[in-house]
């Protein structure tokens, strides 16, 4: 008889997914709250095939204490925690969720740029605190901006940039710009789409929406420099990963005027300090990276992960990170 796998599951997972791991694979579930502190990681892991996880560090650390390890499956579409390289030297496949959760952080970045433009968190405020009367303030501090036919910029066309842009185009009839690092000509036929340098896209976007994935080479890729070619009256809109910013620059930006406003899911250090500048600004709306954040949309992530780690154990079907994809037998 052959032995199943043995697998960690490092949070709590939906009970159907739970089920569907149990079938394959003999597994150990973290059953406290969040994450399994990684101090306790590190001392179980030698004991395990596999391993499942969300956001936790998989680097050489974790590998040297894992002599059986075979294939990491993360909960979430970037992998930017994920040390490949350490991850090649010990042949340890690595896997991730993409397409799952496309249309749900699509949906967060509209919500963005409507609440930014429209003032939604800053007006719900002044309502709340009393502020709303009659003759207090002149009607014309309470306008915001225009979503409908402004002018859109995306980086980083890839799928949930797709998913952005039909929202964008088809039910707020708005211009496209979009940089990226290939030409996508289907794009542009679709909606309509022009494909352009950054410098271009952000001179004449209203809103400049970030979307690259986390990488050495989109550490801080935008800078001071960037969003003083952005007009002033835009709105900088981040749901990729926060160190793909200059978060001071931005900070800046927003208190000196050199832009409108911002939305942001992610920040350079999260959870955010309570001390950052941002969360006094009222100008920036910010919420605590809920991209993908939708029970619906988690569970489907989760079922996914469950999946891709029975198919990375047992030499089945799995969505193996590119750079990984060859140790997949």
């Amino acid at each position: 008889m052959t032995h199943k796998p043995k697998i960690l599951i490092t949070r709590k997972i939906p009970a159907e997914c739970l089920s569907y791991l149990e079938e394959h694979c003999d597994c150990t579930q973290w059953e406290g709250e969040g994450s399994l502190p990684r101090e306790q990681l590190l001392e179980q892991i030698k004991d395990y095939d596999g391993l499942l996880l969300s956001g936790t560090s998989v680097d050489s650390e974790l590998l040297e204490r894992a002599p059986r390890l075979k294939a990491v499956s993360s909960i979430s579409v970037g992998y930017n925690h994920f040390n490949i390289e350490d991850m090649k030297a010990r042949e340890v496949i690595g896997t991730h969720t993409p397409y799952v959760l496309d249309d749900t952080v699509a949906d967060l970045v509209l919500a963005l740029m409507l609440a930014s433009a429209r003032r939604v968190a800053e007006l719900d405020s002044f309502v709340k605190q009393g502020k709303w009367k009659r003759g207090a303030v002149r009607e014309e501090h309470l306008f915001g901006m225009d979503v409908h036919h402004a002018t859109l910029g995306i980086i980083g066309m890839g799928r949930i940039g797709e998913a952005i842009a039909k929202r964008a185009v088809h039910g707020f009839d708005m211009n496209l710009l979009y940089y990226n690092r290939s030409r996508k000509p289907e794009i542009e036929e679709r909606f309509g789409a022009q494909y352009c340098t950054l410098e271009k896209l952000l001179q004449e976007s209203d809103f400049v929406v970030l979307m690259t994935p986390l990488t050495p080479e989109t550490v801080q890729f935008i800078r001071k420099e960037h969003f003083e070619m952005m007009k002033p009256s835009a709105f900088f809109i981040n749901a990729s990963r926060g160190q793909t910013v200059d978060e001071q620059a931005l900070i800046d930006a927003l208190s000196n005027g050199t832009i409108r406003g911002a939305g942001l899911d992610v920040f350079e250090k999260e959870p955010i300090s309570p001390d950052n500048p941002l969360l006094q600004l009222d100008n920036a709306v910010t919420v605590p990276h809920i991209g993908s954040a939708t029970v619906k949309t988690r569970n489907d992530m989760a079922m996914v992960a469950s999946r891709n780690l029975v198919g990375a154990l047992t030499g089945g079907q799995a969505y193996v990170v590119p750079e990984l994809q060859y140790l997949l037998k």
